[in-house]
């Protein structure tokens, strides 16, 4: 049996999907039963056994009450708070932090593969994105308890004799990542401003880069799930990569790219949120050279042929 937390969110669900398509169904969604309902649309047409509450899970795999945490091969554990701006620091460090301990506790001791989500957050203002201790800071609560978590696994690995992966995403975007709301990826956002009056708001300059010429790796969605359904495939490797395609663009590229989708569009400049100015990664650009050198080999889509992908699929009646 394999584990999805966090299954109905948006790398979740398209994990699903991708491990429908290789036959596989035997899977167990682990959610917020009470939070947000419409990312349980993303469940539909999905072929999986059950959906439970995160907190019924934990308790199940401690007590060992349930017949299925006999039968746990791998825990896909993606499931977190994702709000970057979230204020709550008890909250966000229950969340993320201490639930992905008692998972990895769980794992180490019952010899199941445990593959998790990390984040590129943990680079805070660095220019170096390396999967090194010194690189590494962060710039708010989300970010620390994602920090805190790939140091607790890295003071305890050694002795673990199961796979744990950590895979730090840097930009992600892609079908199903409507319910996030405001935390939607910016292509997401650039593609409904097209459609309703055709202008592209971006950010006007700061920290020291011109208007809309911040950079950031922006990552397809299938390109995440192909990583970890080789990870999945290679049981005897283990540690933290980079999940990003090593290549940086600004937002004037990304903008520019939604753009070439319609037949006309501008873009417009706007004031820099200033409750922003300290929390904000003005460059990321992950170096895949770990992730290389342990076998992954496959080619990274490119940006333009990501964001039509993805214009492709919201443009369809059931796509948003």
């Amino acid at each position: 049996m394999i584990i999805v937390t966090g299954g109905s969110g948006f790398i979740g669900s398209n994990l699903i999907s991708s491990l429908n398509n290789l036959g596989e169904e035997n899977i167990l969604v682990v959610e917020e039963l009470n939070s947000n309902t419409e990312k349980f649309n993303n469940l539909d047409n999905l072929n999986y056994i059950d959906c439970v509450d995160n907190k019924k899970f934990l308790e199940d795999i401690k007590n060992n009450t349930k017949d299925y945490t006999k039968k746990i091969d791998l825990i896909f554990h993606l499931g977190a708070c994702s709000k970057t701006t979230e204020q709550d620091r008890d909250y966000i460090m229950d969340t993320n932090f201490d639930y992905s301990k008692e998972l990895l506790h769980y794992c180490a001791n019952s010899g199941t593969n445990f593959i998790y989500a990390s984040s590129a957050s943990v680079y805070g203002s660095g220019t170096k994105f390396s999967e090194d201790p010194k690189n590494e800071s962060f710039l708010n609560h989300y970010a620390e308890s994602k920090y805190k978590f790939d140091q607790y696994y890295r003071e305890y690995k050694d002795r673990i004799d199961t796979q744990v992966v950590g895979l730090r995403y840097f930009n992600v975007f892609g079908p199903r990542e409507s319910h996030k709301k405001e935390m939607s990826s910016v292509i997401y956002h650039f593609y409904h401003q097209m459609k309703s009056n055709k202008i592209i708001n971006l950010f006007e300059g700061s920290h020291g880069y011109t208007d809309g010429e911040q950079e950031r790796d922006f990552i397809f969605v299938d390109d995440t799930i192909a990583i970890k359904l080789w990870f999945m495939n290679n049981k005897n490797i283990s540690g933290i990569y980079n999940v990003g395609t090593g290549e940086s663009n600004t937002f004037n590229n990304v903008a520019n790219a939604v753009i070439e989708n319609f037949d006309s569009g501008q873009i417009e400049y706007i004031d820099f949120p200033k409750n922003l100015e300290k929390q904000y990664q003005a460059y990321t650009k992950a170096d895949i050279s770990s992730l290389r050198n342990v076998g992954y080999e496959k080619k990274f889509f490119s940006l333009n042929e990501s964001v039509k992908k993805y214009i492709d699929w919201l443009s369809q009646p059931n796509g948003s």
